[in-house]
């Protein structure tokens, strides 16, 4: 099938296409006019490239995962064992685990900023004799 073709049955597009191609996560025959001739089982590849993508893993990291697809010949939910694809899985958690503590922390601050914040605008309002941002003097 061809790059448009291959597009269009996958969702992505020729650009991305092209882009995994240069990244060797896909590899297409070229014909004699130039043109380049994917295969069904293309679009599996794609798919579990898009999976890869999904979770937040880099090419380079997927390319390592695909040897082990390849290895096993499997594009599905049943992966078979690479120590690759294990050591991929556990370092992709590692950073994740890194980025919620990292936002947990910010989000707590922030809480802490807010809510200091809102002290401040509580005695601002009291001591001004006012009600709140919204209450109006009248004559």
């Amino acid at each position: 099938m061809k790059i448009s073709q291959l597009s269009k049955a996958t969702g992505v597009s020729t650009r991305s296409i092209r882009y995994y191609e240069k990244k060797k996560l896909l590899t297409a025959r070229r014909l004699d006019n130039d043109y380049r001739e994917f295969e069904e089982a293309d679009v599996k590849r794609i798919n579990t490239i898009q999976i890869y993508l999904e979770l937040g893993m880099s090419t380079n990291e997927i390319l390592e995962i695909l040897k082990c697809h390849d290895e096993y010949d499997s594009y599905d939910d049943s992966d078979g064992f690479c120590e690759e694809m294990l050591e991929a899985y556990e370092e992709k958690r590692k950073e994740i685990v890194q980025q919620i503590q990292t936002l947990t922390s910010v989000q707590h601050r922030l809480d802490q900023r807010i809510e200091q914040m809102r002290v401040r605008r509580a005695l601002m309002s009291t001591a001004s004799g006012s009600v709140g941002p919204t209450s109006k003097s009248t004559l």
